[in-house]
């Protein structure tokens, strides 16, 4: 049952989700990266035996595959997907940044170039459902920026086993291709990927990050993953970029005395089936609202295929605060800096700029979180656990680069000579000083 609290017994710590990596999970994180350096593709075909249960000839799936993944697909669902990517395109597509030049002046000229990055590395999960939305918010930025070379790594289907091999299979109602569910691949050839690994679980992102005879190295991994995946993108940031460390996702609704019970508790639902860990908080100022949005999540509950999985996360990370006020609700939604935020009322606009901290704000009674999941067009990879105080969404600009340039002349390097080499003086770099009077000295 899903905890009501009034708003004076609310802590600021008490909600906000702190990433806590044990020690075991770090260590073991650690040595499967250091057998990927060391051991390359003999390391990666034990890891996805051992944690896959899976033998593979290959890692990658043939060309082929992409096609025909179109064809073991239901087409109305491709046809969804498509429709989909270019809502997702559409929405992107006004992130392209541009370099700039500014206007020389006395002989000195600056400027900044924006250059897409490589090879990206996208992580797609596998467990216990397959994501292709994923990969189109993944590999749709990617390519709007330019990026030359956009890699899948997706862990194979223990369904499948080992007995997939080049062939596609049908086990319990899914198809797989080689291994991998046919519609994540459907959704790589729709979103624009070059290549699509058989590869899962942090052996997936040392293999990105440092390369093995088969695998090649990538300049950045996005997506998100497991308690695995996050750790080993923590652990390899810095030899590669990285998009996030996404923690369990989340939701806060905030409604006044008109919100429908049944709607608000659907979509908190809509997010503790993620997970057990999966935080779903609900703020109102109405008192006969709270009881029944409890009461209905109780019902709700019972229809879900995941009620498992969701009711830990109703009964472990639920929450139901009664505020005094709607104001009120907005100051306790910065403090928690939800990943999703939905403001169920009937002028969502006017409450707008009061959100400070949000990753991605569902605006009306009409707008459940799951419409952008899949389809609006807004990114769905989010900061989560609070992180959205000083990150926000997955964006075109996560992949590229920039690179300022400088220009001066020899009479502009004699007018600004005297201050750079007192600058560099004053900081104790005798050499940048004397790089700059070399040039000057008559």
């Amino acid at each position: 049952m899903i905890k009501i609290i009034e708003s004076g017994e609310f802590e600021k710590n008490c909600i906000v989700q702190k990433t806590l990596t044990s020690t075991s999970l770090t260590m073991n994180v650690a040595m499967i990266i250091a057998n990927i350096i060391k051991s390359g593709d003999k390391a990666l075909h034990e890891y996805t035996e051992q944690f896959d249960g899976c033998v593979l000839d290959s890692f990658e799936l043939p060309k082929s595959a992409m096609e025909e993944s179109l064809k073991n697909v239901d087409y109305d669902f491709i046809r969804i997907m498509e429709r989909a990517a270019q809502n997702i395109e559409d929405f992107h597509r006004n992130q392209i940044q541009t370099g700039f030049d500014i206007p020389p002046k006395n002989g000195i000229k600056l400027g900044q170039l924006v250059t897409p990055i490589e090879r990206v590395g996208v992580y797609v999960p596998g467990g216990t459902a397959p994501y292709p939305s994923t990969v189109l918010m993944n590999c749709i930025p990617a390519k709007i920026a330019g990026v030359s070379e956009i890699i899948i790594a997706t862990p194979p289907s223990q369904k499948c086993g080992s007995n997939c091999g080049d062939k596609v299979c049908n086990i319990d109602g899914i198809t797989c291709i080689n291994g991998v569910d046919a519609r994540v691949i459907a959704a790589a050839k729709i979103a624009g990927a070059h290549r699509v690994f058989t590869i899962g679980g942090a052996q997936a992102i040392a293999a990105l990050a440092y390369g093995t005879e088969s695998v090649p190295r990538v300049d950045k991994i996005t997506g998100p993953g497991n308690a695995y995946v996050a750790e080993a993108k923590r652990q390899v940031f810095g030899i590669v970029g990285i998009d996030m460390i996404a923690g369990p996702s989340d939701i806060l609704i905030i409604a006044d005395a008109s919100g429908n019970p049944v709607h608000i508790a659907a979509d908190m639902l809509s997010q503790c089936e993620h997970g057990p860990d999966s935080p779903a908080i609900f703020i109102t100022n109405n008192e006969e609202l709270a009881e029944q949005v409890g009461a209905e999540l109780e019902n709700q509950l019972k229809e879900l295929p995941r009620e498992e999985i969701a009711r830990k996360a109703v009964d472990e990370h639920g929450l139901i605060i009664i505020t005094e006020s709607i104001d009120e609700a907005f100051e306790l939604s910065n403090i928690i800096a939800p990943e999703h935020l939905e403001i169920v009322m009937d002028e969502p606009f006017y409450y707008l700029d009061k959100v400070k901290n949000a990753g991605s704000v569902f605006l009306g009674r009409f707008t459940p979180e799951a419409i952008a999941d899949y389809y609006a067009g807004p990114n769905h990879t989010l900061p989560t656990s609070g992180t959205c105080r000083f990150s926000g969404p997955l964006s075109v600009e996560d992949f590229v680069k920039k690179t300022s340039y400088t220009y001066y002349s020899k009479e502009a390097l004699y007018a600004a000579s005297d201050d750079v080499i007192r600058f560099a003086e004053e900081e104790g770099f005798t050499g940048h000083a004397k790089s700059v009077s070399k040039r000057v000295e008559k």
